[in-house]
């Protein structure tokens, strides 16, 4: 029952990020009319880096297909750690309406990285 519960939940924040970089390419989600001043410009500065987008597009679509893949989901969880803290901070500082979430996604990520601990060893040990 745990491991299906487990997977249904990373397969629900696979399926968010992957389209979420998606849409970083492709554009179909419409921007909200009503966006705070402070996440307007946020988002105002990350597009000026032309890269940045792309890069961050690209991480959640392979991070949330490999999330989703049980044998892989400890190197999805690698890749979408930093997306995933970015995301996290800027919900928390800028826009602390919109935190449920994003900290609900984190939380999957987190009992992942748990369930999966074992498999982080051979990156720390000697």
């Amino acid at each position: 029952m745990k491991k299906k519960l487990l997977f249904t939940a990373c397969l629900l924040t696979g399926l968010l990020f992957i389209n979420a970089g998606l849409n970083k390419f492709l554009n179909y989600l419409p921007m909200p009319e009503k966006m705070p001043e402070a996440s307007l410009k946020l988002f105002t500065a990350m597009v000026q880096i032309p890269w940045l987008m792309s890069l961050v597009g690209i991480a959640e679509i392979a991070g949330g297909v490999l999330f989703i893949i049980p044998r892989y989901r400890a190197l999805g969880a690698l890749i979408l750690t930093p997306v995933m803290a970015g995301i996290l901070l800027t919900h928390i500082s800028v826009n602390p309406g919109g935190w449920f979430m994003p900290v609900l996604m984190t939380f999957v990520m987190i009992w992942s990285i748990i369930e999966q601990r074992r498999q982080y060893l051979g990156l720390i040990a000697r």
